[in-house]
């Protein structure tokens, strides 16, 4: 197979069911050969990254993806892409293993951020437990002169019962609780943008979209640029090159 790209996931895979859902409904086809091609690890064994962060007693999901990035890199696949924000924690021990270019998930949608609401100084953040205990999303947010806006203490329960409560655990979404979640943010904390910081949330949105509320979603922007870098490699493009410009 020529012109693909390896997707590492399965963190967990509903989240990652719905990433490589959105790669396919939203590239335009007229026929089947107009989709993209791409490998899916959906490694569903990768231990639980909340838990390494919060507690490096606890599995170190690297050793699994280390393996999953190296069994690929011999496939020699145009890009790799992530589809797991709080999995960024080592990214840059991932990078080091592999020349081939790997998307930083956290960098790109922030940046989509900065460059769709110019004018907004504050953008309301929630995530997983992991990656708001490392800082992961709130260090690359300042590092582009915004403000990152968490909420109170209500907040991260909320969020976390409807990632691990309901989704990981169930594999349902509870669109009134994630309903609530944006409402809160917006109403008490003041939040005009809510980035949401997690696959799980991503599919939140995708499942229960009906809301009034502006939000970044990394995995709907994650999809279209896999599918722009893809298609420009198609058409004779060094991956490289086509890669550069979301190399931040």
């Amino acid at each position: 197979m020529k012109h693909f790209f390896s997707i590492i996931g399965g963190m967990g895979t509903i989240a990652t069911e719905s990433f490589v859902r959105m790669i396919n409904h939203r590239i335009k086809i007229t026929k089947d050969q107009d989709y993209l091609n791409y490998i899916l690890v959906n490694d569903a064994q990768v231990p639980d990254r909340t838990a390494y962060i919060k507690d490096h007693s606890k599995p170190n999901f690297f050793t699994a993806l280390r393996e999953d990035v190296l069994q690929q890199a011999q496939l020699k696949p145009d890009f790799f892409v992530m589809p797991c924000n709080t999995a960024h924690y080592c990214y840059d021990d991932l990078v080091k293993l592999t020349d081939i270019p790997f998307l930083h998930m956290m960098r790109i949608a922030v940046h989509k951020f900065i460059t769709d609401y110019p004018e907004e100084k504050k953008i309301g953040l929630i995530a997983t437990e992991g990656s708001i205990y490392d800082h992961l999303y709130e260090d690359e947010i300042k590092q582009v002169g915004r403000e990152v806006e968490l909420g109170g203490p209500e907040i991260q329960p909320m969020v976390t019962e409807l990632i691990y409560s309901n989704i990981k655990e169930k594999g349902v979404v509870n669109g009134e609780l994630y309903h609530r979640i944006l409402r809160t943010m917006h109403e008490q904390y003041g939040c005009n943008v809510i980035l949401l910081g997690c696959t799980e949330l991503s599919l939140a949105q995708e499942k229960a979209p009906d809301h009034p509320y502006n939000v970044i979603d990394p995995q709907v922007i994650m999809a279209d640029v896999a599918i722009e870098l893809e298609l420009k490699i198609r058409a004779g493009m060094d991956p490289k090159a086509a890669i550069k410009k979301y190399m931040y």
